[in-house]
């Protein structure tokens, strides 16, 4: 018997097939990070880069709706997060593609920021507190797994066995909430909680449009 093999044409490969956006952002993070840093000690004012409710109010340094997303409150703030974004951003990346996944992470970033500037106009009178950090940005993507993967296990911080995704997004909010209360540390709490809604609305905008995908996707990491 003699068997047929049926050639196609190779396909090309694109300059991007490699390309990796969460090892990119956190360059970016990396590179930001030590540049204000460089540029506070030398009397930069953080008004420049955080953002910060009263200035919002008086349409002043607008551009710290992205450059928040990029500063860090110190080294254990920023590793923290880029620890986060290798495991949780790698995966996002994987499901929703480059293009996408950079799309919606910079959109939640951006919405996490001004959520924070309009629950801190609606319920406090303190208008002056500062907001750094890709948090905003990371709960956006773990609010897209808790609807596209929800039994999916993850660590969460110092916790030993695995928790479903579905309790862990909540769960890693509300911790975080208790501690800020606690402790007094000044955490972006509702800059967490605006990610997290980005998040979660986009992850049931893709599970209504494509259906079979997202099922599978679930299905695949249950």
């Amino acid at each position: 018997m003699v068997q047929v093999y049926r050639t196609y044409p190779k396909k090309k490969r694109s300059i991007f097939s490699n390309f990796s956006v969460t090892l990119f952002l956190i360059l970016v993070n990396v590179v930001f990070f030590i540049l204000f840093t460089i540029l506070f000690y030398l009397k930069l004012p953080v008004d420049y880069v955080a953002i910060k409710p009263s200035n919002i109010l008086q349409g002043k340094y607008l551009w710290t709706f992205l450059t928040s997303m990029f500063m860090h409150g110190g080294v254990f703030h920023i590793f923290a997060n880029m620890i986060s974004l290798i495991f949780i951003g790698g995966l996002v990346e994987k499901i929703l593609g480059y293009k996408r996944y950079l799309s919606f992470y910079l959109i939640s970033g951006l919405f996490a920021s001004v959520f924070f500037v309009l629950m801190s106009l609606i319920f406090t009178s303190d208008f002056n507190t500062y907001a750094v950090g890709a948090s905003g940005a990371l709960f956006g993507l773990v609010g897209l797994l808790t609807i596209l993967t929800p039994n999916l296990p993850v660590y969460v911080m110092f916790i030993p066995i695995p928790i479903k995704m579905k309790y862990a997004a909540p769960g890693i909010l509300i911790v975080l909430w208790l501690i800020s209360i606690a402790g007094n540390v000044p955490i972006g709490n509702t800059a967490h909680l605006g990610g997290l809604l980005a998040g979660l609305f986009y992850g049931f905008y893709l599970k209504n449009k494509y259906k079979h995908k997202t099922r599978m996707i679930s299905q695949h990491f249950s």
